[in-house]
């Protein structure tokens, strides 16, 4: 027997609802399915039906939580979020929706600025101004409750009913709710991706649903109490319950995991896994430098580059990484004058200017003229932008382009709508998702948007020209890359996995994107991501896709997968931190991986060695130290490129060009990396004024000093300094 609910999901319109949403039942494996949320089954039906989840006890005994997109009555308080009402003293959004011209005009002044101030509207809108605009036609009261709509009060204002639980006894062909009323503040408005009801194997009473919060009843679902605690993150998506052990429960979040062994009265946080959603990441240029990232319901975090991966900060007290913004965190932005003046934000295009420094922050969103309709939209990821020609102007994409000359405190809108117009829905539609300006140009700025337009502007937003390169329509452009090289190249990604399309688009333009080439063909099947350039060396390419990072020596002619140990996981964002020649790998599931690009630039036809990291000498290598531990190492990374397979001798010469260690290995054709452990031969220590110390394990390390480490074979010879310090 299986169980299946059916539903219908679009990129503006999240709600899953309508009257094919339902529970469907098949005896044969699948093969063939019957509808048994019927009118007569008492489970509802109709266009508010939500996503469905659903937990089998037994043949007989069903489980179904439904996320009830049906709107309560206007007395149906309970206790829901949406629902918890100003005071009858003040005004509420709602109270402007049907209000008439003429009662808008009788407010009281002070309780209409109350309200104004509270809700955030600029200065320029208290209550004499806001009844002028009225009196005059310029506004309606509508549009007060209007201009505080977006797509966040979307997501947790919508009246919906929410969470219900239902019992079927019978397999599925009778249908009860097991509990009075509602189950409130589990689901907000659309409910995302909750909707998951999960029955303990040896207690069929014993219930748990997941939503914002988790929830358990003892007593089949007509009692609920909330198992979230301090240390476990909200929104709950997988638990699993020990069929052989009560109360021992696995609970994956957005935070993660957490175990329980008493039924959620408390809970081990498990952290260690690198497990991070990432949508965004960026740097800064201190030294150490700083990496910073927008993550999946965690905030934006920030750590030196450098910072120990490992459980050390246990016993510290301190953790590498500090939040610097709660909520689904996104793009940032770093001030290169001062890195502590920072932009970022959560959802929805919800910004802020941070001083770090001082504490301070400011929100920045642009925001519509009181009575400008449609007001503006803003993507789930709004991108934003610091022009690299001046660091106090800032670009913000909505539907359409803003540009603030003052780090944020100011917009103007510097474009039409640059999308298709949006779509009726819940979820803001037709919105940019990307911007780029050229290094060579002020105001030579490139958009994308999240149904499928590419647009350019050469002077600062006074003109527009779609561009087109016969990709197909209405995919989600999720790069758009002005070159760094050459004026008039521009890269372009966009994918189309909501419409099923998961092939790789790819596309380079030379002038300006008048015409485009595919470059993404050799790639294998997956959607894109995102597309860089190497800042120095203008062939060498990096993409993104939801499997893998790709590399590409040729401008995108061919390209070769760019693992080092990072497993196949959705790519959203790469970096390049130019003064280490860093690779910053942002996935959406396995935190950021760093790659040092030095080997990689090495790749070509001849014989090539990459740089060596400085290393520090140490007269603990070799020891032994505590009888139960190993002494340490050191681990000197040889990354040379080889045209063909081959023997190759490695000599560390000293600074006089005496050969101190001679070391051989067989060269694959391609890209090899050796493992030196700065050990010297023994023939090697007499050719040392003052001669190194032996170490508990026999070996004898190089001291502080310049070498030059020689790779010879049939291919040539090439050579590379390594330094050891203190």
């Amino acid at each position: 027997m299986l169980l299946a609910g059916k539903k219908d999901r679009k990129a503006w319109n999240f709600d899953g609802d309508g009257d094919a949403s339902a529970i469907y039942k098949s005896t044969d494996a699948g093969q063939t399915w019957e509808k048994i949320t019927t009118e007569k089954s008492g489970f509802p039906v109709g266009s508010g039906v939500g996503r469905i989840g659903l937990a089998v006890y037994d043949d007989n005994t069903v489980y179904a939580v439904h996320d009830s997109q049906f709107r309560r009555d206007k007395d149906d308080s309970g206790n829901n979020a949406f629902a918890k009402a100003n005071s009858k003293n003040d005004l509420s959004k709602d109270d402007f929706k049907s209000m008439s011209k003429e009662a808008f005009l009788k407010l009281d002044n002070d309780k209409l600025n109350k309200f104004l101030k509270r809700n955030g509207f600029q200065e320029k809108y208290r209550a004499d101004n806001v009844k002028n605009m009225v009196r005059s036609g310029d506004a309606t009261p509508l549009d007060v409750a209007k201009y505080l709509e977006n797509a966040n009060t979307q997501l947790f204002d919508t009246p919906v009913k929410g969470a219900e639980l239902y019992r079927s006894n019978d397999g599925g062909k009778t249908w009860k709710k097991t509990h009075e009323g509602q189950i409130d503040d589990v689901f907000y408005s659309y409910g995302y991706y909750f909707a998951q009801v999960r029955v303990d194997p040896s207690d069929v009473n014993h219930v748990y649903v997941m939503g914002v919060p988790i929830v358990k009843s003892d007593d089949g679902g007509a009692n609920w109490k909330s198992i979230s605690r301090e240390n476990v993150h909200a929104d709950h998506h997988a638990l699993w319950i020990n069929p052989n052990k009560r109360g021992h429960l696995i609970n994956g979040n957005d935070g993660g995991l957490n175990i329980s062994y008493d039924d959620g009265e408390t809970w081990i946080k498990n952290n260690t896994p690198s497990v991070g959603q990432f949508y965004a990441i960026n740097y800064d240029l201190q030294k150490p430098y700083r990496i910073y990232g927008g993550l999946q319901d965690n905030g934006v975090w920030v750590g030196a580059h450098n910072a120990p991966e490992d459980r050390s900060w246990h016993q510290r007290g301190q953790y590498p990484w500090e939040t610097i913004m709660g909520g689904d965190g996104m793009q940032i932005q770093i001030d290169s004058r001062n890195s502590d003046i920072v932009y970022t934000g959560y959802q929805f295009g919800n910004y802020f200017r941070i001083n770090r420094g001082t504490g301070d922050r400011k929100y920045i969103q642009p925001k519509h003229e009181l009575g400008e309709s449609p007001p503006y939209r803003f993507n789930w990821q709004t991108p934003i932008l610091l022009s690299s020609h001046n660091q106090d102007i800032l670009y913000l994409g909505g539907n359409k382009l803003h540009r603030s000359m003052n780090q944020g405190d100011d917009w103007t809108a510097i474009s039409p709508d640059l999308t298709e117009g949006g779509k009726e829905g819940n979820v803001a539609y037709g919105t940019l998702t990307t911007i780029s300006e050229s290094p060579f140009q002020f105001g030579l700025i490139y958009t994308g948007s999240d149904d499928g337009l590419v647009q350019v502007t050469k002077d600062g937003g006074a003109n527009w020209q779609k561009l087109n390169g016969g990709w197909p329509a209405n995919l989600w452009v999720t790069r758009v890359t002005a070159s760094q090289h050459k004026k008039g190249r521009v890269y372009a990604t966009l994918n189309g996995y909501r419409f099923d399309d998961f092939t790789p688009y790819i596309y380079m333009s030379e002038d300006y994107g008048k015409t485009w080439n595919n470059i993404g063909s050799s790639i294998p099947t997956s959607s894109v991501n995102v597309i860089i350039e190497h800042p120095e060396k203008e062939n060498i390419l990096f993409t993104g896709t939801d499997n893998a990072t790709y590399i590409s020596t040729d401008t995108g002619k061919t390209w070769n997968l760019l693992t080092g140990g990072m497993p196949p996981v959705a790519v959203h964002d790469l970096k390049i931190q130019p003064e280490e020649n860093h690779l910053l790998v942002g996935t959406h599931g396995r935190s950021i991986y760093l790659a040092d690009l030095d080997a990689l630039e090495i790749i070509g036809n001849d014989f090539a060695f990459a740089k060596i990291d400085k290393t520090r000498a140490s007269s603990r290598y070799g020891s032994k130290g505590f009888m139960w531990s190993e002494g340490p190492e050191p681990s000197i990374e040889l990354a040379f490129y080889s045209p063909a397979a081959g023997k190759v001798k490695i000599e560390i010469l000293n600074e006089n060009g005496k050969t101190v260690q001679e070391l051989t290995t067989i060269a694959d054709k391609g890209l090899n990396f050796y493992e030196y452990d700065g050990s010297i031969s023994k023939s090697g220590i007499k050719r040392f004024k003052d001669t190194p110390k032996t170490a508990d394990n026999g070996k004898t390390y190089l001291p502080v000093g310049k070498y030059t480490v020689k790779l010879s074979g049939a291919m040539g010879s090439v050579e590379q300094v390594l330094e050891m310090v203190e």
